[in-house]
């Protein structure tokens, strides 16, 4: 498999994705989220996998949506729309091979979710957690049911209001992390993991997931996310998303940051 801005290497059924745009952050835009769905679906459905890795490149793991992107996609209202952040989400929640997170650096709204939907997050101790979307005007409502079941509905109230960035070791205390690691104790905290993970059967495994995913709240479906969705058709363009942006990209306070 050849991709931009993955890579991905199979050892012993345990496979190693890595997300691989380090000059951006890895922050993800249309190609990355393409590249993601169609890993994830070969890597779900190939019997020779049975846990799927997730790791990043350089010195974050992911700072979110690349803003850069974000505003063209603001600009060109008619562009014919290819997979979206809901699809590779969907689609990594639903795999039902195992999934592990490994976390350092930036990790950063849509990344979020990302790790929710992850079966297992490691984090080193360095890394940090944000969902900042109000800074820029947006609202990420489809993404509410993946957040609220990864940390409960009063951390989300605060950390989602105030796009606040958190520590790993607050990430653990609210769920989202699983453990916490020391660069030189990763690779053995991860072994451990994947060993005790290989003991399980495969199919057991798979519907173990299924049927776990039935009993969640609140659902995280497509179907459940688009509708979501559909509450703020206008969202990516309204006035506070173009000035949120704009702000950003220009490094400068959003206007409606009051002046002392």
């Amino acid at each position: 498999m050849s991709w931009q801005r993955l890579s991905i290497e199979p050892k012993r059924g345990v496979a190693s994705l890595t997300l691989n745009r380090p000059e951006r952050g890895n922050a993800y835009d249309d190609v990355m989220l393409a590249e993601l769905v169609e890993a994830l679906g070969q890597l779900g459905a190939d019997a020779a996998v049975r846990i799927i890795v997730i790791r990043a490149a350089g010195k974050h793991f992911c700072v979110g949506a690349d803003i850069g992107a974000h505003r063209q996609r603001q600009q060109a209202s008619d562009a014919p729309r290819g997979a979206d952040l809901v699809d590779m989400l969907t689609t990594l929640d639903a795999l039902p091979k195992p999934t592990i997170a490994v976390l350092h650096g930036g990790c950063i709204g849509g990344a979020v979710a990302m790790v929710a939907c992850c079966d297992i997050a490691l984090a080193l101790e360095d890394a940090f957690f944000s969902i900042p979307e109000v800074r820029l005007g947006l609202t990420p409502t489809s993404l509410l049911p993946i957040f609220l079941r990864a940390m409960d509905y009063r951390a989300f109230r605060r950390y989602g209001l105030s796009g606040e960035r958190f520590s790993a070791a607050e990430a653990l205390r609210l769920g989202l992390v699983h453990q916490l690691c020391r660069s030189e104790t990763l690779d053995a905290s991860l072994t451990e993991i994947t060993e005790a993970l290989l003991l399980g059967a495969p199919g057991a495994i798979a519907a173990l997931k299924r049927s776990a995913a039935r009993h969640a709240a609140p659902p995280a479906s497509k179907e459940a996310l688009r509708a979501l969705e559909r509450e703020f058709p206008g969202a990516l363009r309204s006035p506070e998303a173009v000035e949120g942006v704009a702000s950003f990209l220009e490094k400068r306070k959003p206007n409606w940051y009051p002046k002392a």
